[in-house]
Parts: structure tokens; C-alpha cells; sequence
């Protein structure tokens, strides 16, 4: 087994488990990545929700309360606000959604499926959670979504939702008094939840991924191919020329060319030491045929 074949073999698994372990930690990377991406366009559509929503109470509502009298707005609900908003962004972005989940809704197309209701129950068990990220399959793909409690904190809140006796008028008229009562302070009746989905950001990360691996593998076999020809020009091509010197001179033959080798490595010192062993050998061999 030739030197170049032993240090291929060494040097290729080495190559080989830090091929694995890049492309491992890559691939990991750039998922996270991807899924961090898609998060922060769910949080950037949130807190756009939560803005229409203030901006509705502050400057909406107060504009339409004589209207109010005459007949029901839900222009004046925030969340019909934020939905409404968020409707006319899913025109162009079909696969984004954003929905304030309710248990007991006064709009019935608020109302919680069973996923839904489920976060809701996870909020209600764990007040200190703030929000809560997860992902689910649907018919579009992959899709991350994030959600953050509704919790009654404003009493104005209580003034439609506590009892039908103290809501608005127009208010019963429009939906009736089956649903969206009964709320209490500091209760959690809801989420928000923002869909986003996750297969234009995973796309983009595995295609990124394909890329870099395949620059990876070309540098590594270059670096495997240099180093084979450095190992050969600078070490196996010197050391064959001593062995067959060294033959040469073992068989009687004084009349190989010295080397001439430059430097303070390894090789040069063994050139070196040979240079003078092959002379030693010939004076030797001259003073033997003097004496004869």
C-alpha cells in the first residue's frame, strides 16, 4: 500500500465526518433560521392587527357614537376592525390568515374550532404565558402560526359582553342574545392567532442549503486534490528518487547524480544524509581497490 493510498485513507473519513457535520449543522441552522423568519413576519402581522385595533377605539369609535344610536357598527368592535383589515390583506396573500378565536363570540364566524379552542384552554391554564407558537398541516402546506391571549381587562369590555340586559340595543338586534355573553374581568375568552405559512421560507432555506453543500463538496475536493499534489511533488516524488538511488547504489552502481535538495525540512535532511552515506560508500569502495 503506497504512502499517497495510507494518508487518502486517513484523510477522506476526516473529510467525510466533517462533511457530515457541517452539512448537519447547516441544514439545522437554516431551518431555525427559516422558521425565525417565518415567526417574525407573524409577530410584525400581529402587532399591525393590535395597532388596528387601537387605532379603532381611539379614532373610530368615538367619530361613530351618535350612528351607534340609529343602528349597530361593527366598524366599532376592534376585532371586527382587525379582521376586516386583515381580509383585505389575505386578497393577495391567500394563505395568511388571522383570527381572534372566541369561545363564546358575538360574531359567529369568531367562533373557535377545536385547535383553536385548545390554545385558548392552554392560555386559560397558564395565565403567565404570553403568547404561543406552534405549527400545523393544512391544505396549502405547512404553516406556523402565533398566538396571544384575549383577556378582558377594560370594563368598557363587560358594558356588551356581561349580561344581555346591559348591552346596546342595536347590538341585540344585529346578533341576538344567544351568544357573547357572560365574560368576566380578567378572564381569557379568546386568542388571536396569526397563520403564516411556512413552505416559501422552508423552500428557501433548503435551496440555499443544496447551494452551499455543493460549493462545500467542490472545496473539499480541491482541497483533496491539492493536498494529493503537494503530497506528491514535496514528499512520494523526492523519496522515490532516493529509493531508487539507494537500489542503484546497494546493487554497485556509484554513478547516480547527487541531490540537490534546498531547505531545513525532513526530506532535505534525509537528502542530505544520504548524499554523504553515498559518498562515504565510494571513498570506502576506492580505498578497497587501492589496497587490492
Amino acid at each position: 500500500m503506497g504512502l499517497a493510498t495510507k494518508f487518502n485513507l486517513i484523510l477522506l473519513p476526516i473529510l467525510a465526518l466533517g462533511f457530515a457535520a457541517l452539512s448537519y449543522t447547516t441544514h439545522s441552522t437554516l431551518q431555525d433560521n427559516a422558521r425565525g423568519d417565518v415567526l417574525a413576519r407573524a409577530g410584525l402581522m400581529m402587532d399591525g392587527a393590535a395597532a388596528v385595533r387601537s387605532y379603532t377605539v381611539e379614532e373610530i369609535r368615538p367619530l361613530l357614537q351618535l350612528q351607534m344610536k340609529r343602528g349597530f357598527l361593527p366598524q366599532t368592535v376592534p376585532a371586527y376592525a382587525a379582521t376586516q383589515a386583515f381580509l383585505k390583506l389575505q386578497e393577495h396573500n391567500p394563505d395568511y390568515s388571522y383570527k381572534e378565536a372566541t369561545l363564546n363570540p358575538t360574531n359567529p364566524r369568531d367562533r373557535a374550532v377545536d385547535w383553536e379552542a385548545d390554545v385558548i384552554s392552554l392560555f386559560h391554564n397558564h395565565p403567565e404565558l404570553p403568547e404561543f407558537t406552534g405549527e400545523r398541516d393544512t391544505p396549502s402546506g405547512r404553516s406556523q402560526f402565533l398566538a396571544r391571549p384575549i383577556r378582558i381587562t377594560n370594563e368598557k369590555c363587560l358594558v356588551c359582553h356581561s349580561v344581555p340586559e346591559a348591552a346596546p340595543e342595536t347590538m341585540i338586534e344585529r346578533y341576538g342574545t344567544a351568544n357573547g355573553f357572560g365574560w368576566k374581568m380578567n378572564e381569557v375568552v379568546g386568542a388571536q392567532i396569526v397563520s403564516v405559512p411556512m413552505g416559501v421560507s422552508i423552500h428557501q432555506a433548503e435551496a440555499t442549503f443544496r447551494s452551499f453543500m455543493m460549493t462545500i463538496s467542490v472545496v473539499f475536493a480541491a482541497i483533496v486534490l491539492l493536498l494529493n499534489l503537494f503530497l506528491y511533488l514535496l514528499v512520494i516524488r523526492p523519496i522515490r528518487r532516493m529509493s531508487k538511488a539507494a537500489e542503484q547504489v546497494s546493487m554497485g552502481d556509484l554513478g547516480a547524480p547527487d541531490f540537490h535538495a534546498s531547505g531545513r525540512d525532513e526530506l532535505s535532511v534525509l537528502a542530505a544524509s544520504f548524499d554523504r552515506m553515498r559518498r562515504s560508500v565510494e571513498n570506502a569502495m576506492q580505498m578497497i581497490d587501492e589496497k587490492s
